[in-house]
C-alpha cells in the first residue's frame, strides 16, 4: 500500500537497514520436551523401519568384473599423484528409466584385489601432469588362450568379370 498522509509510515528505514548484532546471530533453539522412555515400546521413528534383507552371499568382485568384461562400458582407472585410485565409467542414459548419464564409480578395493589377483588388466597410459589414466581391460585367462582361433570363413568363388549371359533355354 501506498504511503498516504492518512496513514503513518510503520516502519522505520533507518532501523531495517542496520546490521544485527552478534547475539542476535543464532537462532534461539527452543527446549525439547522431554519424553520418557517406556521399555519395549517402539519409538515412532523406529516402528517405521524395516529391516534391510540380507544379501546373498557372494564371490567379492564378481558386479566388477562383470561390468569390466562388459564390451560396452569402458572402464578406466585414474592414478592421481597422491597415488589414490579411482575406478570408474560411463553409464548411459536410459530412455525407459530415465537414470543415468553419469559417471558411477566402482569400490577400488574389490578392483584392486582383481588387479592383483591378475584377473584385470591395465591398458597403456595416458598421462597428465597430476594424474594418470589407464583403460581397465579383463585378462585373458588360460581356458580363452588354449582355445584355439575360430576358423575363418571359407571365400566365396569369385564372380565371372564380364557381363553375364543367359543361358539358352531348353526346349
Amino acid at each position: 500500500m501506498p504511503l498516504t498522509a492518512d496513514q503513518p509510515q510503520i516502519l522505520d528505514i533507518r532501523s531495517a537497514a542496520r546490521r544485527p548484532a552478534r547475539e542476535e546471530w543464532a537462532a534461539p533453539v527452543a527446549p525439547r520436551p522431554v519424553v520418557a522412555v517406556v521399555a519395549g515400546v517402539p519409538r515412532p521413528r523406529e516402528a517405521r523401519r524395516q529391516p534391510l534383507p540380507a544379501a546373498a552371499p557372494r564371490r567379492g568382485g564378481t558386479d566388477v568384473l562383470r561390468i569390466v568384461s562388459d564390451p560396452r562400458t569402458p572402464v578406466f582407472v585414474t592414478e592421481h599423484a597422491n597415488g589414490r585410485r579411482v575406478y570408474g565409467y560411463w553409464r548411459p542414459l536410459d530412455a525407459e528409466g530415465g537414470r543415468g548419464g553419469c559417471y558411477v564409480a566402482l569400490p577400488a578395493a574389490e578392483c584392486d584385489e582383481l588387479y592383483s589377483a591378475g584377473r584385470i588388466t591395465l591398458g597403456e597410459p595416458v598421462t597428465d601432469p597430476a594424474k594418470t589414466t589407464y583403460r581397465v581391460l579383463p585378462a585373458r585367462t588360460r581356458a580363452a588362450a588354449a582355445r584355439p582361433a575360430p576358423a575363418p570363413a571359407p571365400a566365396a568363388p569369385a564372380a565371372p568379370a564380364g557381363p553375364r549371359r543367359r543361358a539358352s533355354r531348353a526346349a
